[in-house]
């Protein structure tokens, strides 16, 4: 993972220099060409704006018919043109054809890889050769590359282009000077939010793992989240109909519950013989487990085995007739997995 975060963020890094670089360097070559238009000899093809960075620049012409080969970077990418800035700054409009020539350099016997028009991008550092049209622009016949350029030229398309798509719409209306320059701290500031991001994915990646093992461990340990007694007769294991309606109540609750399951023990006072109890405990906790079962379809995969537990687990004082009437109950648990409950972390 913490590669992850390295990689992605000098291909950041890398992205923000070509976009910081492209805006002085234009603005370097609309002063140089001021100067230039006021000396004879010197042609331009005419003003054109950089999509990349919204910058404006003039590209220099080629006379029709001459044999040029040009080197450096492209900076601006059409379907069948690409613009080129040279080392000394200038730049020129690349025509692409059926019969140009894309490879890249080496290779078995230095022949070198075939590739796609769609591979030239922008960033990408290029040997173009070709003639000149009669629109001043280089048809190319050869384009060379070198495959470590263009790998560092498509890590930088995918992040600029997001980029681009985002400050269009300010660039538009605002195409001075300064307001290129706060586009490019808002693009830097991007870029930091990025790399922070990434870093940011990768701690909740890791937090998220851990949760999930933690989900995992606790699927078979419950919590309670609902529950109620329903109180019997001496010796009865008949529902009254307050307990109906407790019943009634906390099966509406399980219905609105995720991976729950029901929880159903029998229990009596003390007064009889130990067996007898016991067997009227088990008999009211499956009259609780009918009721829920046929009059609000609970599945019996939801209800764990019901269980009578006689006299023991008394809640009350067995010498007293109150106490005596709160042990003869049945105690009704809506639980719930702790891995289920668990929200997970964001």
């Amino acid at each position: 993972m913490k590669n992850v975060v390295s990689t992605g963020s000098r291909a950041l890094a890398l992205t923000f220099g070509v976009v910081l670089a492209c805006a002085p360097a234009a603005l370097g070559q609309d002063m140089a060409n001021q100067s230039q238009n006021n000396n004879a000899g010197m042609s331009t093809q005419g003003s054109m704006t950089n999509q990349g960075t919204g910058t404006n620049y003039q590209t220099r012409s080629v006379a029709s018919g001459e044999k040029r080969k040009i080197k450096g970077t492209i900076v601006d990418r059409e379907a069948d043109t690409f613009t080129v800035r040279d080392d000394t700054g200038s730049y020129y409009t690349v025509r692409l054809n059926d019969q140009t020539n894309v490879k890249s350099n080496g290779g078995f016997l230095r022949s070198g890889t075939n590739y796609g028009v769609t591979e030239l991008l922008r960033g990408l550092a290029v040997e173009v050769e070709g003639r000149g049209n009669t629109t001043g622009e280089l048809d190319a016949s050869k384009i060379r590359f070198d495959k470590n350029d263009l790998k560092v030229a498509r890590s930088i398309d995918t992040r600029v282009t997001p980029v681009e798509g985002r400050v269009t719409t300010v660039e538009a209306q605002n195409r001075t000077l300064s307001g290129q320059v706060d586009e490019l701290n808002e693009v830097s500031k991007a870029i930091k939010t990025d790399v922070a991001r990434v870093g940011a994915d990768a701690d909740r990646a890791n937090a998220g793992v851990a949760t999930t093992n933690e989900r995992i461990s606790a699927l078979d340990d419950y919590d309670v989240q609902d529950q109620t007694a329903v109180l019997f007769k001496v010796n009865s294991a008949v529902l009254s109909p307050e307990g109906k309606a407790a019943l009634d109540d906390i099966a509406t609750k399980a219905a609105s519950a995720k991976g729950y399951v029901i929880e159903v023990a029998g229990f009596t006072d003390s007064t009889g013989s130990l067996t007898k109890n016991r067997m009227l405990s088990q008999k009211r906790a499956d009259a609780v487990v009918r009721y829920l079962q046929e009059n609000h379809d609970i599945p019996l995969r939801r209800m764990i085995t019901p269980f009578g537990y006689g006299p023991a687990k008394a809640v009350a004082d067995n010498t007293t007739r109150e106490g005596r009437e709160q042990n003869r109950r049945v105690e009704v648990k809506i639980l719930v997995s702790k891995g289920i409950s668990q929200q997970p972390s964001l």
